[in-house]
């Protein structure tokens, strides 16, 4: 039996005068699946979802939450979706407990059942030790569990987030993404946009690509890998470099040789593209172990979600 739908765009567009923020943009996510939404500033992203909040209206087309048209349907929709915008407001003199509190009671829960929801989400997002502090106190990760909150407060089965992690240390990011994780399995359909796109490929089960308004690529994270391996230079390929020690001295040898060419570096590994030939590349190795480089590692480097990013927005796909 397939899965029910929960979120779903048909045809949708959003023009802002000759502006196509959204133009024929279709695609849907079943229940209980983390579905990545991935795109440069202004492709569209935060518009749509947007109109999936029902915060704005499309100019043609329509979208779905639960079965339920955000146009025919917004309050139907709004009691099935918690949207965790990508800015928000913090109140003065305003604590954890009564920000959640407050939107508690803006979702029609009262008495018992508005304090066990208050209780639940504090508890879910670990803010106990805080629930009386002031939200202007709070750090930017503990903001955004309380953020987070506010859009579960009524248990919604469909949540829609916004770049949750930006501005996150990395221990904010990896107990978010565990939260994510969390509430997909226990049934709750996720939308989220980020630019974090290692922690996206990690984290969701489906993606879909956004460029200028329109949907350029949407599958399984290997799938998409998959499709656009072929997408580069027929004669290069790849290759992960990793020494023991600093990596600058090695990336200064590649750049006094024409024939790579040095794609990205950290502190101890370099990524450089190569011809394909497997010959060539086990001359590479040697000529660099005999130049005295500590060789930790030597491999191709399959396509990562960012390889595919980089090559979708740079007009290497041929889309």
């Amino acid at each position: 039996m397939a899965a029910e739908t929960m979120i779903a765009l048909h045809r949708l567009h959003r023009y802002f005068g000759a502006t196509r923020a959204v133009d024929d943009v279709s695609f849907e996510v079943p229940r209980g699946v983390v579905f990545g939404y991935i795109g440069p500033n202004g492709a569209g992203k935060t518009t749509s979802m947007r109109i999936l909040a029902t915060l704005d209206l499309p100019t043609f087309g329509d979208a779905y939450v639960a079965g339920f048209s955000v146009v025919n349907d917004p309050d139907q929709v709004r009691r099935r979706l918690g949207y965790m915008p990508d800015s928000y407001g913090t109140y003065a003199n305003v604590t954890c407990w009564e920000y959640l509190d407050f939107f508690a009671r803006a979702y029609g829960l009262v008495g018992k059942q508005r304090r066990c929801a208050v209780e639940r989400v504090i508890d879910f997002t670990g803010l106990r030790p805080l629930s009386e502090k002031p939200m202007t106190a709070l750090s930017k990760g503990m903001k955004q569990r309380l953020c987070l909150g506010r859009a579960l407060i009524h248990d919604p089965p469909v949540l829609v987030l916004d770049e949750p992690a930006a501005g996150l240390d990395p221990g904010a990011r990896i107990e978010l993404r565990d939260m994510i994780r969390q509430m997909a399995d226990a049934g709750k359909t996720i939308l989220v946009s980020s630019h974090i796109l290692t922690e996206l490929a990690e984290m969701c089960d489906r993606v879909a690509i956004l460029m200028h308004g329109r949907l350029v690529a949407q599958g399984t994270v290997p799938e998409i890998q998959k499709c656009y391996e072929h997408v580069e230079d027929d004669a290069m390929s790849l290759l992960r470099i990793r020494v023991c020690g600093d990596v600058n001295r090695l990336r200064e040898w590649f750049e006094q040789c024409d024939q790579y060419k040095v794609v990205s570096a950290n502190e101890h590994t370099m990524t450089v593209f190569c011809p394909k030939n497997e010959e060539r590349q086990a001359a590479l190795l040697r000529e660099l172990v005999l130049a005295g480089f500590p060789i930790v590692e030597f491999a191709p480097r399959a396509t990562s979600l960012e390889d595919v990013f980089l090559k979708v927005t740079r007009g290497k796909a041929g889309i």
